[in-house]
């Protein structure tokens, strides 16, 4: 669809030129014309279909249109990853123009965010708890702000950070316009829309639970203590352009890592327990594919935009639906391809049964063949799955019409 037709300023005609894009995603054609006209907006869509676009090109387009000094925009989102996204998403569209933006998170320097609010910064992208210090220490004013977004918003509050929130949003002028996306839309984030907006337009592009369609599932039944056995048999045998291996503890995502690392595979790793300097140089590494595979925590399994992504790796199963949603999310980014493998050991197939609950269809069942499986004394005989996940794909492809391409 052509950007034209929304009567954008040049400044943002000449950033999504220069940003490459040809036309807008389902959630972006619905939400920017409301959104452009100062309608309070909440969207639901899949991940990677666009969302951050969505809500920074009326912002944009507003912060041009009536020019004022001060803060006039803010972005709250759960983590440091995503934010330093949506702050890198505003410069692009945003180079054309003399907006200014200011990150604002956690594990970095206060002196060097205080002087960037200092040097007229428009729009500030923050983690919440960052903000409030800033606020606190009177750094950063907010009471020029009219516009205000929640991006991830039931990650937020599933992070706790609704009594942040609250102080946060409580301390915005009256008069403004809210915007709040999420990939999903859970019964708490509709009391924080009663509580923070006015009317909203409401936009959901695709089934809560929806996972990306180009993104083909699998499910490998095994042992606990086979799985990193497993897991180094599914990194020699299938091509894989670059993975996330996601685990569910911080120590755990040290262990697989420093097993992949003996076995020859070089790896960078991203939880909470490391440093700024250290998440950065994880994040560099992996988006300039310098190391193929990222093991990490439910960190990342929100906001992380790393377009060629080939696959994810669920090593431990997540415990709630919604985080295996957002996971797997990582690939097939913006209507692409890739896969999604799962290692189920026997005490997790509850929470399988609970996503598959969840999403409307059954993951198949995959393994390899020549996996040296061992028998669970308490199953007798224990037979593994029946579908090796190459043939699975080219199953999906035909039964979809698709050329089924090995890759």
């Amino acid at each position: 669809m052509p950007f034209a037709q929304y009567n954008l300023l040049p400044e943002l005609l000449n950033g999504i030129k220069a940003m490459g894009f040809k036309s807008f995603t389902p959630i972006q054609v619905q939400a920017v014309p409301p959104a452009l006209e100062g309608r309070d907006v909440l969207g639901s869509a899949m991940t990677g279909s666009g969302k951050t676009v969505a809500f920074v090109l009326p912002l944009l387009q507003r912060l041009l249109k009536d020019r004022q000094p001060g803060v006039r925009a803010l972005v709250l989102v759960p983590t440091r990853e995503l934010a330093a996204q949506v702050e890198t998403a505003t410069r692009d569209l945003a180079r054309f123009s003399e907006v200014k933006c200011a990150l604002i998170i956690g594990g970095a320097s206060f002196h060097n965010q205080a002087q960037a609010l200092r040097q007229g910064a428009q729009i500030v992208v923050a983690t919440p708890g960052r903000l409030l210090d800033h606020y606190q220490r009177r750094t950063l004013r907010l009471d020029g702000v009219r516009v205000s977004v929640l991006d991830e918003a039931d990650r937020m509050l599933d992070m706790g950070f609704m009594p942040d929130i609250r102080r946060i949003m409580n301390s915005l002028p009256r008069e403004r316009q809210t915007m709040m996306f999420s990939a999903t839309i859970p019964p708490e984030i509709q009391r924080a829309v009663n509580e923070f907006m006015r009317d909203p337009v409401r936009i959901q592009i695709d089934p809560p639970a929806a996972p990306a369609s180009g993104i083909t599932q699998m499910l490998y039944p095994v042992l606990a203590d086979q799985k990193r056995e497993l897991l180094l048999t599914i990194m020699r045998n299938t091509k894989i352009t670059s993975a996330v291996v996601f685990t569910r503890t911080k120590s755990r995502a040290d262990q697989v890592a420093r097993f992949l690392e003996t076995h020859g595979i070089p790896v960078a790793v991203l939880h909470s327990n490391k440093t700024q300097a250290e998440r950065d140089r994880a994040m560099q590494g992996f988006r300039g594919q310098k190391q193929q595979i990222l093991v990490a925590t439910d960190i990342a399994a929100r906001g992380l935009d790393v377009r060629h992504i080939s696959h994810v790796v669920n090593f431990d199963v997540p415990l709630h639906p919604e985080d295996y949603v957002h996971r797997i999310g990582r690939t097939g980014r913006v209507f692409a391809v890739g896969d999604a493998i799962t290692l189920m050991a026997l005490d997790e197939e509850r929470f399988v049964t609970a996503i598959e609950s969840f999403i409307g269809a059954t993951i198949p069942r995959c393994a390899f063949p020549d996996f040296p499986y061992r028998v669970p004394p308490h199953l007798t005989p224990y037979k593994p799955p029946i579908t090796h996940h190459f043939r699975l794909r080219r199953r999906i492809a035909r039964s979809s019409g698709m050329r089924f391409r090995r890759r």
